[in-house]
């Protein structure tokens, strides 16, 4: 049953559809939903405790908040935000260890050959490292 799922979003228009999938879902009525959006960490500081980088209001634009809590009550369910800095995949399955969920929901951009190899597959890299399942939405 799936009672807890970890939702990845970013800033793309992905996440619209990733948040629509997830509104297919047939969830319990106790489901309870983490929406988890991952500030790409430009340049790591040591001096910050790994367990959980403390986000302050300037990192995050206005417009992706304002977004992530629209998504937010869209939801049928009790939901929370989880906005963290890293790297989105390492960041994404610590979460869902975390707060151990069923499942994990995340787009994919649908990235292939080259561009693939140097830009890397946030979405394989979850599916490779989650010890929970994994819905990959694609862009249609």
């Amino acid at each position: 049953m799936l009672n807890k799922i970890l939702v990845a979003l970013d800033s793309s228009e992905l996440s619209e559809l990733v948040i629509q999938t997830l509104q297919q879902l047939p969830l319990p009525q106790n489901a309870q939903v983490v929406l988890a959006h991952v500030l790409v960490n430009t340049d790591a500081n040591p001096d910050v405790a790994a367990d959980r980088p403390p986000i302050e209001a300037e990192d995050i634009s206005y417009h992706s908040l304002e977004k992530l809590q629209a998504y937010q009550a869209e939801l049928p369910c009790k939901s929370e935000l989880e906005i963290v800095r890293g790297e989105p995949a390492e960041e994404i399955v610590r979460l869902a260890n975390i707060h151990q969920v069923d499942l994990i929901v995340i787009g994919s951009r649908g990235l292939t050959g080259v561009t693939r190899i140097l830009k890397g597959s946030v979405s394989s890299q979850v599916v490779e490292e989650a010890s929970c399942s994994v819905l990959v939405v694609k862009p249609r």
